[in-house]
This record gives structure tokens, sequence and C-alpha cells, in this order.
């Protein structure tokens, strides 16, 4: 087997791990530089796909404030958002988007060159800063590729997995065993600073807006090591997703949509979130996709529609191009027809438990972008404040390994050989059909584990898992990368369904028809690996 050592790695090329990687790089002098893995093509990520925007609590921004914006996420966040989190990132914000800006990232603008803001569910003022309409994520996720790319102590491996981390016998993570699926060889990589910037879960779901390598291998890494987990049960299902199944998920409409004005309708164009709350198009993601969900069920359709007719064409396109462009491709034309939407998994609110700075319950461990669990979000993210945390996180992480001496280990102990050894081991020519095990079990997490459950549902999906588990005879070395992507959705499916299980109360986007009251208390539900079982911790 192959060894290297890096002063540090990144596992994902998302906003937040590329982000980290420029300010690292430009912060400290690294003689065993920086190494990004990356398990599909470089800048594949949920980052890539984010339309909306980023919040920017900005000094130019006259109508905005630090107090109403913690205000609204804490509202949103239905009781477990951290008043000190939320306060350290809005208070952030408006730096970190100027060193976007700096890095070259071309934010939209008016007619007078300034920032360009709009407003989307649950916001009280229009604050969300946008770029190519609606290709915010795309702009700058581009933007930091292509200077991560040119930055030559920034070396990038693609179409490699991180199978597992390097746990010494003092509990300190050393480094990771790693996978290349083209060369199907494994490699042993040292680094006193692993930094886990792998994005969410949404791919666990039958619908999902995530691309296809949204599978959870982040979290199950940490959760392998030792690390805490937070809120596992808290799933985000966006409301608008376009109801039109794509090869491995589904479109999103964006929240901006509405935000400048459009309307769900049924059917026979009627108008319905009135009867669900009085912000109707606006209200919060979890009330709207219950809303929807409802009356699909109530109607026995596949979806609603969503009517933006009535906006100006010029600022559709102005403002939309993606949008307009996707649609047109499925013969819609929305100027002028009715989109169907459909809920569908966007966000995980749950993750690896991790300080403002990345820093996990794990020395040497690290969790930025959305694969953490900072407290920002809490039971239910508030609209395009993803991807600010994503920056403002990458940027205090940086910060931090800089008064770090990030020197990759000498001495390799006998609990991190034994790892090793793990991966040396031949593995059984055993086959197995992944594809549809995979199918399966998105199947399970939509039907028991999704907008609406029980303990009924719950205690069936479980069940419906362990049948997969015990059918996918591989504990830990596996034949392929697709083999490792369904080993660790299978721990994260569990884990899921564990975490909804414990919490009997309905709270934000974890919405129990059983337990349909919210408890007086917001306790975060937090989960480790124990023996042969996960255990909930204080």
């Amino acid at each position: 087997m192959k060894y290297s050592k890096y002063s540090a790695v990144i596992v994902g090329s998302g906003i937040s791990g590329l982000f980290c990687a420029l300010k690292l790089a430009h912060q400290m002098n690294l003689p065993d530089g920086i190494l990004v893995v990356t398990k599909s093509n470089f800048g594949e990520s949920n980052s890539r796909y984010a339309q909306g925007g980023i919040v920017g609590v900005m000094e130019a921004n006259e109508k905005d404030s630090v107090e109403l914006h913690v205000k609204d996420t804490l509202k949103a966040g239905a009781g477990l958002s951290e008043m000190d989190v939320t306060k350290f990132i809005s208070e952030n914000s408006d730096e970190v988007i100027n060193d976007l800006i700096d890095y070259g990232v071309n934010f939209d603008r008016d007619e007078n060159g300034n920032l360009s803001y709009t407003l989307e569910g649950a916001h009280s003022v229009q604050r969300i800063l946008h770029a190519g309409g609606d290709a915010t994520g795309s702009v700058m996720e581009k933007t930091l590729c292509r200077l991560v790319k040119q930055n030559t102590n920034i070396d990038i491996l693609e179409d490699t997995i991180v199978v597992e981390l390097l746990i010494d016998s003092d509990s300190e993570c050393k480094g990771a065993i790693i996978y290349n699926d083209d060369t199907k060889e494994y490699e042993t990589i040292y680094s006193s600073a692993m930094i886990l910037a792998t994005g969410g879960i949404g791919q666990l779901y039958k619908y999902t807006t995530n691309p296809a390598v949204a599978t959870g291998d982040g979290i199950e890494l940490a959760y392998n090591a030792g690390a805490i987990l937070q809120d596992l049960e808290f799933v985000q299902f966006h409301p608008t997703a376009l109801a039109i199944d794509g090869p491995r998920n589904r479109f999103l409409i964006s929240e901006s949509v509405r935000g400048e004005g459009a309307i769900l309708v049924d059917a026979d164009r009627k108008e319905f979130m009135a009867e669900y709350s009085e912000l109707k198009e606006l209200a919060p993601r979890d009330v709207v996709t219950r809303a929807i969900y409802d009356k699909m069920q109530k109607t026995g359709a596949d979806n609603v529609y969503l009517d933006a007719t009535f906006i100006p064409k010029e600022k559709l396109e102005m403002r939309f191009p993606t949008i307009i462009k996707v649609c047109r491709k499925y013969e819609i034309d929305i100027t002028k027809d009715l989109i169907p939407v459909a809920p569908a998994a966007h966000y995980y609110m749950g993750g690896i438990k991790a300080s403002i700075d990345g820093r996990t319950s794990v020395r040497g461990l690290y969790a930025i972008g959305e694969c953490s669990s900072t407290g920002l979000h809490g039971a239910n993210r508030l609209a395009s404040n993803s991807l600010l945390e994503c920056v403002v996180c990458a940027y205090e992480l940086a910060n931090y390994l800089s008064f770090t001496s990030l020197v990759p280990p000498s001495k390799i102990d006998e609990s991190i050989m034994n790892t090793i050894e793990k991966y040396m081991s031949p593995l059984s020519d055993e086959t197995f059909d992944v594809d549809s095990m995979k199918s399966r079990l998105k199947d399970i997490m939509w039907n028991y584990a999704g907008i609406l459950r029980d303990e009924d549902k719950l205690l069936k999906g479980l069940d419906e898992i362990y049948k997969i588990k015990a059918e996918f005879r591989r504990d830990t070395k596996c034949l392929n990368k697709q083999e490792y992507e369904l080993r660790n959705m299978l721990c994260i499916s569990q884990l899921i369904i564990k975490s909804a299980l414990k919490r009997e109360e309905s709270r934000g986007a974890h919405y129990r028809t059983d337990f349909p009251q919210l408890k007086e208390e917001g306790i975060h539900n937090c989960v480790i690996k124990g023996e042969g079982e996960p255990s909930f911790v204080k």
C-alpha cells in the first residue's frame, strides 16, 4: 500500500472545503501541502446546485441588521438554534462575503452597481445575495475551483473515496485510508488535520434535489471514528422540487421564485397556502412542505403547481435563467405555464457535532459545511443560511489551524497499523446488486422516515434496513466506491430513524403524527458509536 503525508487533508470539494483550502494555503507555510479529496469530479457537490443565494447581513443594507437576522434564524430553528453561534455567523457575514468578492465571486448588482438583495421564506427583509440570477452556488463553486487549481500548494485527488479515518490509541485522528475507484488501489494518508467537508445525505431518499455524491460519507466516517453526532433526525424537505424525475435527482425550483411573488396552486389553479399559514408561500420550509404534502394526499395528486406567470417576463428571465432553461427541456415555459412541484429531501440540519471553527469531539478531526452540526440551523434551516455557514466556518477553521502545528505524525501506533492491515487483507469475491439495494433503501427512507413520521412506520423502516444489512455482507472493506456508499447510507439511515424514534415531539422538519405537540424545552439529540448499537449522550 502506498503512503503519503500532508499538512492538512480536506475531504470534499464543495464551497466549504474549497474556501478552507484557499484560506489555509494563503495564511500558512505548509511544507507538506494540502490535499483535497473528492469521490467524483472536482467541484461536484451540493454547493454547485444552490440556486437561491447566500445570506449577507451587509453594512450597506440599511434595512437589515444582525438582530433581525438572528431573530429570523432562531424562529425558523424552532428552539434548537444556538444564540451564540447564530450571532457570530451573522456578525461575520459582511467580512466573509467581502472576502469572497475579493476572490472574484461576482454577486449580482443593480443598475447603480450596488449589491442586489432578494427575499426568501421566513426572512423579514431582503438580505439574500445572488449570482448569475439563480446560479449562486455554481458561480461561487467555479470561482473557488479555479483558484484552488491554480494554487501549487494544493493537490487534488478525484474519483477517490475516504473509507476510514486513522484513530490512534489516544483517540486522536492521524489521517485516513483512501480508495481510488479508477486504479482500484488503496492509499494511507497521514495528516494532523483531517477536515470533513463532505456535504449531506439527500441520496438516502427516493426524491431529492441533491447530486449523486450526497450519501452521508463524512458523517459515517466521523461516527465510526467515535465522534459525537447531533440532531440526526432533522432532514429538511424542500417544498418545491420540479416533479419530474432526473437520472439521479429532482431539479430544485428555488425558494426565490416564491420570494419574487410566485404562488402555489392546485390543478384547478386554486391557491391553498392560506389554509395552512398566514405567511402563505413565505412560511418556513417545513410548513410549506407539509402543506403541499397534505394537499397531495387529500387530492391523490403527485404534485401541486407553482404559478409564476404573472411575474413580468423580463424579471423572470433576469432572475431565473437556469430554472427557465431546465423547465424548457421539459416543454414548460414558466412565463406561461404552471410548474409542477413536489417536496424532496434537500438539506441536512443534523451531522457531526462541531464548533464554529470546525472542531469535533475527536482531536485532529474537523467538520465544516453540511456534514457538520454547529447549532446554527436548529430544527429547520432558514433559507440561504447554508452557504453562509459554509464560508464563515471554513474561514474560522483556517484561522484556528493557523495557530497550530500542522506536522504529519512521525510515529504510527498499533491501533493505526491494525486499521491499515484490514484494507490489505483479501476480499471475498461475493457480489451484490448494489443499485437494487440502494433503490430499496431510498424507498424505505421516503416511505417510513420522510415528511410525516410515527413510531410504527419508523420501526418498520428500521426492520427493512436491517434486512438489507443482513444481505449486504460487508463490514469494513468493500469492493468498490458504490459498495462503500451503500455501507455509509445504511449506517446513516439507521441512525436517522433511531434519532427520530427518540424525539417524541414535532419540532421543525421532524414531524411525528403520534406526537404532534412541541415540547417546552428544546434538547439536542447527541449520539456516539457504542458496542454494536449507537449510544445517546448528553
